[in-house]
Parts: C-alpha cells; structure tokens; sequence
C-alpha cells in the first residue's frame, strides 16, 4: 500500500512554533485496540493520511492517532501542545535511546498537576536530542464534539511567552468579571435591585462557564474532581446560556409588550435547562446538538427582545444596553458552530466568547447603574417630598428653620458669624401676566437651579415662599463672602436660560443678614429678612441690600 509522505521535522536554535499541518499523518482506530507498539509493527498496512489544516473528526468511540518524526538539535527543551482545552484523554509516545516507550497522558482523565507538563491545554515533551530522528505517536480521545485543534511543536521559550500572555490576558479578563459581579451583587443587596440580582447571577455563571470552557476550572479550581471536571465543561457552559437568557427577560420585562412573548421566553429558559440537565447526565452527541440548537433559538429570540424594547419601550438606556448584548451575541455564533461541527477549531471558536464578554460587561454595568441611578433618584425624590418643596426641589421652609436653629446655636457658641440670604423674584407677577402660569412654574424651577449651583456642600437652599428663596451659608462667613454669594446670584439669573423664552431673564433681588444678630431664634431671624426683602421696589435699581 502507498503511503503518503511526511518530512521529517528538524527543531533546530532558534525556538519559535511550528504547525503539525503537513508534516504528520492520522489514523482515526474505530475499536480503539490499537497499541503504539501495533502501529510501529503494522505501519505499512495501516491507511495513514496526510493531516491537513482544518481537518475535524467525529471521534465517538473512536481513537484519533498522529503520527510525525522530529529531531530535536537544539540545547533547549521542545514540546507538543494540543491547541484545545476539555480534551478527554491524549496520549503520547515514543521510543527512548535504549527502546524502552515513553508514555505521557494528559485530559480530562487525570488531573493536570499530574500532567507530563501542567498548564491549561494537553502538553507533551518531545525526547531530549538524539542522534536520528524520533517517531512520535499521539492517540486522541474525544466525544460527543469533533477534533480539530491544532496541534503545534514549541520551544521552551516560546511555550514559555504564549502561556505568560494568555495568563496576563485570561487574568485580567476574569479579574474583571469577578470585580463586576461583586459589585453587582453588592448593588443587588443594597439597593433590592432586581436587574442587578439578574445581572450578578448571570456574571458568576458565565465566569464559571468560561473558566470550564477555557481549562481554568481544571487547572487552577478544581484539579483533582475529575468527574466533576468532565461534566463542568458541557454543564456551566448551557447554564451560562440559560442564565444570560434569564438575564435578558428580566431587562427588558416582555411581559408588558406580549404576554405570549414572556411565556415563550419562560419556555424557552425550562427548555434549555432540562437539555443541559439531560447533557449532563445522559451524554450524547444528538442531546449536545439539540442543546446546541436550543442555544441558536436562544439568540435569536435575545435579538427580537432587544428589538422590540428598542421599537416600543420607553427606557432611555435599552439603547446603551442593546448595544452591550451585541458583542455576545456575535461571538457566540463561532463556539456554537464549533460545537455543531460547521467550523474548524479557531481562536474564535476558542476565545471569541470571552472577547465578547470582556465587551460586553463594562457596558451593560454601565447601562443598569444609569437605570437604577433613575429609578432610586425618583424614589428619593418621592419619598423625600415631606421635606422639599414639589416644584423646584429645594427644601421646605420648615427644614431650613430646624437647620437654622442648630446653625445659630453653633455659631454663638463657636463666635462666628454665618449668613442668610432672601433671594426674591422680583418680576414674579410680570412672568406670570405676560407668560402665563406654565412659564412661571419654569421661572421658578430656574430659579432654583441658581440657587442649587450657589450653595456649597455645606450650605442649605430652600424655597421659603411663593416668589422667595433663601440660602444659607455656614459660618465662618464674612460679609464680603456673602454679598459676592448674592452678586453670584443676580448675575446668575439674568443669563439666558433654555427653559425660558428668548427674551426672559429673571431679575433677582438679594437681601443679605450676618447671623446670629439680635434675632432671639431661627424664625424671628426669617421673618427679619423676609420682611426687609419685601419693602424692596420691584423695579428697585439696587438688586442687592445688606442688612
């Protein structure tokens, strides 16, 4: 029988990697009987093949065997690296310089610190270097998913620089994602929110899919649970789709667009997770592929919520959090189509889920913290109403009094003075006649911005009455400070402001008193101010009056 040809592979100084794509031959064994020993003894009857870039092979109670020659001529260390976590069992072996086998074994059937070379995807060691070339033989064991990862000769060095960039990148990546979904999770318990419950709920489940997926669960989390390590890597996976779909549901409630819709999604999510129950304990390729199937269904039905809320909601951040679910939904199509057996093994098959997510994460965080921001702020608002005035936000003129009083208390125990400010609308009634009552309500609320934009973290501003507002300003104050605090003011409001029409302007007059004075208490000290403010004309020249 012809046999085709494969060059003998010389691994010289220099380093680097070196593709097995054309210079190695396979055999897929159907019984898996076969021994190195039997290929060495049968090779010229067995129908080796040229392994070409790409090839994949459903290898359901089958054993995949590679076979190639290398001389190792360098001072350095070489090693066989499958480019694949979540192999079932791989197996390489040679013949040592006094014709004993060399048997390492690396997958899911041992643990990887007892791995020939410890890391997050099979690696072997090539022979030290010999004086003709050495035949190697790799057996590949794998269900349920076709094999088509690379396999690839590295250098020491070179093996050494791929695995610290993966470790800085993969590192970084779920230092990220645990960082997110603890806060997350935080925001969750705090604030009861439940978009954050979702979101953290789904962010620990894909981080734990991921890390199964990738062989970081096996290599660093958990190296000596071997079943658990075989299943984790079909059974987190679907979780994370069932977790993310679940996710989706709660943001974008489709319940209040379609009730057949939410029932379809609920459906959907029972459907999934009993496939994945079903994967995992009953494996089999035609229950992965109908799982796999579902997951498709699942993007797809991701996409037509994603679109609807867009259509026809009312949140103003769906757009912010469309856009976060895009990356994923992309990559995802690329492990899915490797599962299915539509692609070769690639780095987007490999890393393109993860490329996504890393996308992904910031975004959507982004987007639920402006919508629970929202949402509390309306409920502060809501529940701070006894204490503020409803039109402009400012506090009522009762919270200024109660913090008057222990304001002036301080004061005169300390001896410093602090200062209130009576801020009135002077052309309240001109708005009101020539613009009617919507334009004043807005005056106001300008108004009040001014007022907001002059306080200082430690200062209070308050709505006292129907045109009057009142700022004050804790001590130590000097006269000086107040009356450029009141110039603020009045320059403030004869700005133009958007809210308003184009010739409006709001004229504000501004009466100034250094506390504590003669005022026995908060109130009387109130009345003194407002009382001043009032005798002051309308069309008054002097905008501002220190008493």
């Amino acid at each position: 029988m012809a046999q085709p040809a494969s060059e003998s592979i010389v691994l010289g100084p220099g380093g680097g990697k070196l593709p097995l794509d054309g210079r190695s031959l396979y055999w897929v064994d159907s019984a898996r009987m076969k021994t190195p020993q039997d290929l060495e003894v049968q090779s010229a009857e067995t129908p080796w093949a040229l392994r070409t870039k790409g090839l994949q092979h459903p290898l359901d109670g089958q054993a995949l065997w590679v076979r190639f020659d290398a001389e190792v001529r360098d001072t350095e260390s070489w090693y066989l690296a499958i480019g694949s976590s979540g192999i079932d069992r791989a197996q390489l072996f040679y013949r040592q310089e006094d014709g004993s086998w060399r048997t390492q074994e690396a997958g899911d059937s041992v643990p990887v610190s007892q791995w020939p070379v410890p890391g997050r995807v099979p690696t072997f060691e090539l022979s030290r270097p010999t004086a003709k070339p050495v035949t190697y033989w790799l057996r590949v064991e794998h269900e349920r998913v076709n094999f088509g990862a690379e396999l690839a000769l590295y250098s020491q060095g070179e093996l050494v620089a791929v695995r610290e960039r993966e470790q800085f990148l993969l590192g970084g990546y779920f230092g990220v994602a645990v960082l997110l979904a603890l806060v997350a999770l935080a925001n969750a318990v705090t604030y009861r929110d439940r978009n954050f419950s979702a979101y953290a709920a789904y962010l620990i489940v894909f981080t734990l899919g991921q890390a199964a997926y990738l062989g970081l669960g096996a290599q660093h989390l958990w190296d000596q649970s071997l079943q658990w390590n075989a299943l984790s890597t079909f059974l987190l996976p679907g979780l994370s789709a069932v977790a993310a779909l679940w996710f989706v549901q709660v943001v974008t409630e489709p319940a209040r667009f379609s009730r057949l819709l939410n029932l379809a999604v609920g459906a959907l999510i029972a459907a999934l997770l009993v496939a994945v129950v079903l994967d995992t304990w009953f494996p089999s390729r035609g229950i992965l592929l109908t799982r796999l199937g579902l997951t498709t269904a699942a993007l797809a039905l991701v996409v037509v919520l994603i679109g609807l809320v867009w259509l026809k909601g009312d949140d103003p951040d769906i757009r912010i959090i469309a856009l976060g679910f895009v990356p994923v939904l992309v990559m995802a199509l690329f492990p899915i189509a490797r599962g299915l057996g539509l692609t070769p093994n690639s780095v987007l098959t490999r890393y393109g889920l993860a490329i996504g997510a890393a996308i992904e994460m910031p975004i959507l965080f982004y987007a639920l913290s402006r919508r629970g921001t929202r949402r509390r702020e309306a409920h502060l608002r809501a529940s701070a109403l006894p204490h503020t005035d409803a039109l402009t936000g400012l506090a009522d003129r009762r919270s200024l009094l109660q913090r008057m009083e222990a304001t002036l208390r301080r004061a005169r125990g300390q001896k410093q003075s602090c200062a209130l400010l009576v801020v009135r609308l002077a052309n309240y009634e001109a708005i009101a006649s020539e613009y009617g009552r919507e334009t004043l309500d807005r005056a106001l609320v300008v108004a009040a911005s001014h007022m907001r934009r002059c306080a200082t973290d430690i200062d209070l501003a308050a709505r006292v009455d129907e045109r009057d507002f009142a700022l004050l300003i804790e001590g130590p104050t000097t006269p000086d400070q107040a009356n450029a605090r009141a110039q603020l003011l009045v320059a403030s409001g004869l700005r133009q402001a958007s809210a308003l029409p184009p010739d409006l302007t709001l004229r504000l007059q501004v009466v100034v008193a250094m506390l504590p004075g003669q005022q026995p208490d908060a109130a009387s000290a109130l009345q003194w101010v407002l009382a001043a403010a009032a005798l002051v004309k309308p069309d008054s020249r002097k905008q501002i009056r220190m008493l």
